[in-house]
């Protein structure tokens, strides 16, 4: 039944009945996620880890089923297991008795999910399991369910209330399954070693791809790149940074390596009547901040966040080979 708390209220007045009833909601469904996590800590520990044991020692893949809304959550499943380097893939468990059985071979797993463990439905999947040894997981409230009994490793996730006032409609169960789903990927990936390069194999496309990608990706090089010797004037320092369009100026040496880097806002910090004359000596930042080619964008914005700068030079064997700036990664959809 809804609370009969009085609306909470705030400065600007009552809080919206649909306000109230998303945090119940919440507060409900992280009730969930706390008792599985103190079941994980007790005797669920133990069929968790065997689960994520069985699965890291198949040889082929993890063929998460399920019906409904645990069908739903089972796509998810699948879809992150393979993100993350562990090969798996959706069978619907009412299509396996129509001829997508033959997807599933004898070195996989099955992870089956299932609330109650007792829908009809299921009976092919674990029939075939069975006739062809193919070790399964079932994922479950209830172990002594036709589904648990039948399963090699029961992960039996605690009984909660659902957030839907009638204590009927999927919601907290669906949370917990996905969370014990994401859990043992996780598990996984992290006894793996799955690295962020082995994660940009999977992910070419969109935000995430576009992270995975390297500075060599983004970087201006070659007559792009504003860049001027020592002893330079700043006044052909200056129009180096006009050209160039990019608020900055790589100072090199003699070996072509960074010795000092100017801004726009170092012109600022140093306006003076003699700024065109002196020399970029004189004015550059010292030491700037570079990165190599073969680092991960996702850690060169890191770079640029920390330090709180809009630009890093490029270097590989102490040479300047590019310049990034912030502008291109937001053009690329990156930061």
């Amino acid at each position: 039944m809804p609370s009969s708390k009085p609306l909470m209220t705030s400065s600007s007045g009552p809080t919206p009945a649909s306000v109230e009833s998303a945090l119940r909601t919440l507060e409900t469904e992280s009730g969930g996620i706390n008792a599985l996590a103190a079941a994980l800590r007790g005797p669920l520990g133990e069929s968790f880890a065997k689960a994520v044991d069985l699965i890291r020692n198949a040889k082929g893949r993890v063929i998460v089923t399920g019906l409904g809304k645990s069908g739903h959550m089972a796509r998810k499943i699948a879809a992150t297991l393979a993100s993350t380097g562990t090969p798996a893939f959706f069978v619907h468990t009412a299509e396996a008795a129509h001829g997508d059985l033959g997807m599933i071979t004898t070195d996989d797993v099955i992870m089956a999910l299932s609330w109650s463990g007792e829908q009809p439905e299921m009976k092919t999947l674990v029939n075939y399991s069975a006739r062809f040894a193919i070790p399964m997981i079932a994922v479950t409230s209830n172990a002594a369910s036709s589904l648990g009994q039948a399963a090699d490793i029961v992960i039996e996730l605690p009984k909660a209330r659902e957030a839907c006032p009638h204590n009927l409609a999927p919601t907290t169960s669906t949370m917990m399954q996905v969370a014990i789903g994401d859990a043992i990927a996780i598990a996984l990936l992290e006894g793996r070693g799955f690295t962020a390069l082995e994660f940009a194999h999977f992910h070419p496309g969109g935000k995430l791809g576009a992270m995975l990608k390297y500075v060599r990706d983004y970087m201006r090089t070659g007559a792009e790149i504003p860049v001027k010797p020592l002893g330079t004037k700043m006044s052909d320092a200056i129009m180096e940074m006009s050209a160039k369009g990019l608020g900055c100026v790589c100072i090199v040496n003699d070996a072509n390596a960074a010795v000092g880097i100017i801004t726009d806002g170092d012109l600022r910090r140093h306006m003076r009547p003699d700024l065109l004359t002196v020399s970029v000596d004189d004015i550059m930042t010292k030491q700037p901040k570079t990165v190599p080619p073969s680092m991960l964008a996702t850690e060169m914005i890191e770079v640029l966040n920390t330090r709180k700068i809009t630009t890093l030079v490029v270097t590989e064997a102490d040479e300047v080979v590019g310049i990034v700036h912030l502008h291109d990664l937001l053009r690329a959809g990156v930061a």
